[in-house]
């Protein structure tokens, strides 16, 4: 018997192998992810701006996306979370508009301190939710 791990339906499922097939052990889907806090619903928070962006799927991103892109450190002035996430979707509007693959790679700036602007890499991926319909998931260009 091998535990595989694979994706499925945009699950992360922990299968058995045996000579008689496959046996599920485990899964692992978006919507735990977000009540996980592992993935922020961004669709939820703020679907306003989802939805002025023109983006019609389901939006997501990695709580270290929103930790280091949209949330607003103290002491930093003139910006609020809305404004850095209308940036970021914005920003990925625009790349995917010469899309030609389900991942699209972007770049981002932002200021968290008195300094100049720092720039980042982002990555949007097209996938399948728990139910196999397409969301987009934002996350940092290193992450999986």
């Amino acid at each position: 018997m091998k535990q595989v791990g694979a994706r499925s339906r945009g699950r992360f499922v922990i299968i058995d192998t045996n000579d008689e097939g496959w046996e599920l052990i485990s899964s692992y889907g978006r919507q735990q992810a977000i009540e996980d806090g592992i993935l922020v619903d961004v669709s939820g928070v703020a679907p306003d701006l989802v939805a002025s962006a023109g983006i019609k799927l389901h939006v997501a991103m990695t709580n270290t996306v929103w930790g280091e892109y949209v949330e607003v450190p103290e002491g930093v002035t003139g910006q609020d979370w809305k404004g850095r996430l209308w940036d970021i979707l914005w920003l990925f509007r625009c790349a995917a508009k010469a899309a030609k693959d389900n991942t699209i790679y972007f770049s981002v700036r932002v200021s968290n301190d008195d300094k100049p602007p720092r720039g980042g890499r982002l990555k949007a991926v097209c996938g399948p939710d728990d139910e196999g319909k397409p969301c987009l998931t934002i996350m940092a260009a290193d992450e999986d």
